[in-house]
């Protein structure tokens, strides 16, 4: 664990020396802490009112009017429906806000069905195993609320990652010298899906896709426990988890369903499978004819070539307009056998290759 406690340090120096990149600030969540208050390092780095102010326009533009009032009796009985953690770190970050519970719920929420994103996978000829993601949203005020986040546990670093204040899952994340990971919308799963998504998230009792990915950047074991988890997993939604691991070969893109995996489609380099590009579509079926990110991203990846591919060349592919394109709110660059490389940029001025 020391070699975490050095990449920590690499981390925090490698944020500070990026501010010309627009790096996100990097806040330390306390897991030994109760629930209630493990979100209060929020108050260093946000101003309420505007947290306030951009939750309520993610929701009223996101979630519909009858779920405001369908989710009112699952809000009263919290504890029971929402399993801990999650219900009072919902409540502490309520309490913070000084809003409505009912709006924070349906905040991280809204979260789960809205987010379209690329993520890659590439092995170099040496064996090492990089990960890139851009993440896609519809509010660009989100770029203001992105934040890294580093997890830990026992006084000791568990995890780190990636994500916006108020909302208590992950969408990207990496558990040093264990695994990488990213979730992608899946296209089959809609906003006139939230009915479905709450009967499977509060009476069925089924994750969120982004408290799964927390969960197993803080339990699983290594590379391989993390796919068994989050390939088998009930789910409230349809997703794709993309993980790439420590180790030459360790890098699959899990396609999943409610109830678990569609299909599992590793990294192959000894067959000429050295990437994985994953978008929000199936990556055995044709895009839709408007999305090129797939193709464009494939196309630079062959250009450049495995004896070329390093966090640079896969930033380089990343920043290419339609991978990286008006939507898009953050890009983070990671490899789980070198977790000082973890690295966030706020496309705040667009998807430019330098500021």
């Amino acid at each position: 664990m020391a070699r975490a406690e050095g990449s920590l340090l690499l981390l925090l120096a490698l944020a500070a020396s990026c501010q010309a990149l627009l790096a996100p600030p990097t806040l330390e969540i306390n897991l030994d802490d109760k629930a209630e208050v493990r979100w209060m390092p929020l108050k260093t780095a946000y101003d309420v009112d505007y947290l306030n102010k951009v939750a309520a326009e993610i929701v009223d533009s996101t979630v519909p009017k009858w779920v405001h009032k369908a989710v009112i009796p699952i809000v009263k009985a919290l504890e029971r429906y929402v399993p801990q953690p999650y219900a009072g770190e919902i409540r502490g970050l309520s309490s913070f806000l000084g809003g409505n519970l009912v709006d924070v719920i349906l905040l991280n929420f809204a979260y789960e069905v809205t987010a379209f994103c690329t993520s890659i996978l590439a092995q170099d000829k040496r064996g090492n195993v990089y990960h890139g993601r851009n993440l896609d949203y519809q509010h660009p005020s989100l770029k203001n609320l992105t934040v890294n986040l580093i997890f830990r546990k026992n006084g000791k670093v568990a995890y780190f990652g990636t994500s916006f204040a108020g909302y208590v899952g992950l969408w990207t994340g990496q558990s040093p010298y264990k695994f990488s990971v990213s979730g992608d919308q899946r296209g089959t799963d809609r906003w006139w899906n939230w009915w479905k998504n709450f009967v499977s998230a509060f009476l069925l009792r089924r994750s969120p896709v982004s408290w799964l990915l927390r969960e197993a950047l803080e339990e699983a074991e290594d590379f391989q426990d993390a796919v068994m988890r989050l390939s088998k997993t009930p789910l409230i939604a349809g997703v794709y988890y993309i993980v790439g691991g420590a180790r030459a070969g360790e890098g699959v893109v899990i396609t999943r369903d409610r109830a678990g995996p569609v299909d599992i489609w590793p990294l192959d380099p000894l067959h000429g499978g050295w990437y994985r590009v994953e978008t929000n579509y199936d990556h055995w079926r044709p895009t839709p004819p408007l999305d090129h990110r797939r193709e464009v991203a494939s196309k630079a990846l062959n250009n450049t070539g495995q004896a070329n591919i390093n966090m640079d060349q896969l930033y380089q592919v990343l920043t290419m307009d339609p991978v990286c394109n008006g939507m898009t709110i953050y890009t983070t660059l990671m490899s789980a056998a070198y977790p000082g490389r973890y690295f966030t940029v706020v496309r705040e001025k667009g998807c430019q290759i330098t500021d």
